[in-house]
Formats: C-alpha cells, sequence, structure tokens
C-alpha cells in the first residue's frame, strides 16, 4: 500500500505495510504490521496520546506527545525520536541519532543512539551504546554500557560492564559488573564490582567488592577497597578500610584506616587510627595522629605517630618520632628516634640518635648518640656519646666510647664503662 499519508483514528486498529510520507496515529489506537513483522514510513511517525504498535518500525522521524508510545518490536528511526510529556516503550532494539523522551522510556533491547535525553527514568534491557546519555532521574542498564559521557541526577544501577569517558551522578551509583571509566563523580553513594577509573571523586561512601585500579579516589565519607587493588592517591574524610592487598602512591584520611593484607606506597596521613595486618612499606612518611599498628614489617622514610606505634619489625631512613609508645619483636632501627613525656620503647633501639623525654622508658638501646630528660630511664645504653639528666636510671649496663655526661642523681645498676668499641647492634 503505497500512499503519501495515513491517519489512523482514535481508538481504532489498522494493518500497514509501507507509507511514502507520514503516519499520524491517535488516542488508544493500534496499528499492526500486514506481513506480522514490520512496517516502514519513509516520512514521520506522529502520535497522539496513547499509541500502541504491534510491530516493528521503520521510519525517518518519530513524534509523539500527551501518551505512551508502545512499540512491541523494533524501533528503527533515521534520524529523531521526540515524546513530549509522555513516555516509550520499546519491546525490541531502538537505533536513532537522537532520542529525547520527556518522561519513561524503556527499551527492551539494545539502545543504540548518538544521544539520548530523559526527562525521567531510563530503563535499557539489553546493551546500551551512546556518545550521550542524559537521564533527569533513575537510569537501569541490565547490559553493558558505552558512551562518552553519561549524565544522571538521581540513581544508576546496572549490572553489565559500565564504559564511558564520563559519568556524573547525583545520587548513588550503583554497578554489579566491572567500571571501565576516565571520571566518575557521584554525590551520594558508589557501590562498584572493581574494574578500573582514572578519577573517583564522591560526595558519601564508595565501595568496590573486587579489585579496583585507579588514580585517584577522593571521597567525603568511608571507603572500602577489595584487594588487590592499585592506584594513585586516595583522599577520605571518615574512613578507609582495605580486605586485602593494596598499592597506592598517597593516603590521607581524616578518620582510621584499616587494611586487612599487606600496602606498598608513598605516603600515609592519617588522622586517627591505622591498622594494618601484613607489612606496610612506604617510600616516604607515615604520619598518624592516634594509633598505629602493623602486623609485620614497618618501613618508611621517616615515621611519626602521636599516640602509640606496633610493628614486628620498624625500619626507618630519617626518623621515628612517637608521643605514647613504641613496641616491637624484632626492633627498630632508624635515622633518628625520639619518644615523647612518659613514653614507653618496648624491644631493641638501633639508631644514629636516640632522644628519650622526661620520665620515658626504654629497654636496649645501640646509638651514635643517646639523649635521656630527667627522670627518664632504660635497661642497657651502647653509644658513642651519651647524656643523662638528673634522676634518669640506667638498670643493666652502659657503654660508651667517647664521651658520658651524667647529671646528679642518676642510678647506674652497673658501673659505667668506657670502650674501644660497642657491641654489634642485634638489627
Amino acid at each position: 500500500m503505497n500512499l503519501s499519508s495515513v491517519k489512523v483514528s482514535p481508538n481504532s486498529t489498522v494493518e500497514i505495510d509501507r507509507i511514502e510520507g507520514d503516519l499520524y496515529v491517535y488516542e488508544n489506537s493500534t496499528v499492526k504490521a500486514k506481513d506480522g513483522r514490520e512496517i516502514a514510513v519513509t516520512g514521520t511517525v506522529h502520535c497522539e496520546g496513547d499509541c500502541t504498535f504491534d510491530c516493528s518500525i521503520f521510519a525517518f522521524l518519530l513524534r509523539g506527545r500527551d501518551g505512551e508510545i508502545t512499540v512491541y518490536g523494533d524501533l528503527m528511526i533515521d534520524k529523531l525520536v521526540r515524546v513530549a510529556d509522555g513516555s516509550l516503550i520499546v519491546g525490541g532494539n531502538l537505533s536513532a541519532v537522537d532520542v529525547e523522551v520527556d518522561k519513561e522510556l524503556n527499551v527492551k533491547g539494545n539502545l543504540t543512539v548518538e544521544k539520548v535525553n530523559v526527562g525521567g527514568k531510563l530503563k535499557i534491557g539489553g546493551d546500551a551504546k551512546a556518545r550521550d546519555i542524559d537521564v533527569g532521574g533513575a537510569f537501569e542498564a541490565y547490559g553493558k554500557v558505552e558512551a562518552e559521557k553519561i549524565d544522571v541526577g538521581g540513581v544508576f544501577r546496572g549490572k553489565g560492564l559500565v564504559k564511558a569517558d564520563s559519568v556524573n551522578v547525583g545520587g548513588s551509583f550503583h554497578s554489579e559488573a566491572e567500571i571501565s571509566l576516565k571520571v566518575l563523580d557521584v554525590g551520594g553513594t558508589v557501590e562498584i564490582s572493581g574494574g578500573g577509573a582514572d578519577k573517583i571523586d564522591v560526595g558519601g561512601t564508595l565501595r568496590s567488592n573486587r579489585p579496583l585500579t585507579f588514580n585517584l579516589i577522593d571521597v567525603g565519607g568511608s571507603v572500602r577497597l577489595t584487594g588487590p587493588s592499585k592506584g594513585g592517591r586516595i583522599s577520605v574524610g571518615g574512613t578507609l578500610r582495605v580486605d586485602g592487598d593494596i598499592t597506592f602512591s598517597e593516603i590521607d584520611v581524616g578518620g582510621t584506616v584499616k587494611i586487612l593484607g599487606s600496602a606498598d606506597g608513598a605516603d600515609i596521613d592519617v588522622g586517627g587510627k591505622l591498622a594494618v595486618s601484613g607489612s606496610l612499606m612506604l617510600t616516604s612518611k607515615l604520619d598518624v595522629g592516634g594509633l598505629a599498628e602493623v602486623g609485620e614489617r614497618l618501613n618508611a622514610k621517616s615515621i611519626e605517630v602521636g599516640g602509640s606505634l606496633r610493628a614486628r619489625r620498624i625500619e626507618a631512613i630519617a626518623f621515628v618520632d612517637v608521643g605514647g609508645e613504641i613496641i616491637t619483636v624484632e626492633g627498630l632501627k632508624a635515622g633518628r628516634v625520639k619518644i615523647g613525656r612518659r613514653g614507653k620503647i618496648r624491644g631493641v633501639v638501633v639508631a644514629g640518635e636516640v632522644g628519650l623525654e622526661e620520665r620515658a622508658e626504654a629497654e636496649d638501646i645501640y646509638a651514635d648518640i643517646v639523649f635521656m630528660e630527667k627522670e627518664s630511664r632504660a635497661r642497657n645504653v651502647y653509644g658513642k656519646r651519651i647524656r643523662l639528666e638528673n634522676g634518669c636510671r640506667i638498670m643493666g649496663e652502659l657503654q660508651y666510647m667517647e664521651d658520658l655526661k651524667a647529671e646528679e642523681g642518676v642510678y647506674f645498676a652497673v658501673e659505667p664503662k668506657k670502650v674501644d668499641r660497642l657491641p654489634a647492634a642485634p638489627i
């Protein structure tokens, strides 16, 4: 049937095959294909109100308004799909250059477009491929999503791979498969299944239940990662937890850090507590405001801890400065070691310089220079130059090579001994 145009009256059902012109379909009407499969329209399909197509559609343009358009087959449009004040449901695949739907777009199959703009909800049952996806409300994707840019005002939920240059979500982002993104910017929460992203910026919480690679993670609330994860800088306002190993350049956390594995990186700065069950290897500094616990070895250029520091073995090229307590099993080795007022060192200390502030305690010290403020105490001290203020107590032996200065009231359990060679340090 070749016609310049066809009009389908309201509340009617017609059969069509091909139209050389436009098709007008009005309220509560149904269009079927004569061959049972598809219709072809060289011009524009116009829909007013609720319209149903019990077939696939091939057309140049599709325009609708004030209703819900339902296509049970595929919708293949050469140029534009525009539905004003209405929704579009496609039972098969949807292909077009641009798609604009004010309310809801639901595609059971695949979506292939240059640009899609949905005011309300976008739901894709298959794969989605687009240059630009813009959704005012929620975006549900059950297949793979590939786009240059994705903007969602509310919630994104995906079950397949999400691959894009930029994803911006105002509410929450949930992906049950891997992500492959350059930028992920989310106002609320993020739950992902690993993958990779160059930059992740989240206002609330971030959780990845599989390994994640990244360059930058910036989260206002809390982060939970699964190892082995690898990346650059991590900045978190609240808490960071890693279930497994992690490699990074810098960690900056306002609250607490818990790593159930080993960690390798450059810097760690934690306002509260740090706990690492394995080893912690840093090329630069460790700065912790409260307690720092490492189950195995701790290596860093410098270590500064406001509270207590515990590890099996500690090595620092520059210095270790702790306000409260240092506890090791195999010992501490550093360029310089300082323990705060009333602080304690449990385990051997080997350093170029060791300083104990007032009323601090240590066990065995091996150092070039040892300075103990008043009323501090140690068990055995071996050094080149040693200075002891009033009230210090040496409960074992003291050996020195060059100089010993002891103020009044210093107690020696054994008479100090000047030697030509000090005993070899155990570490």
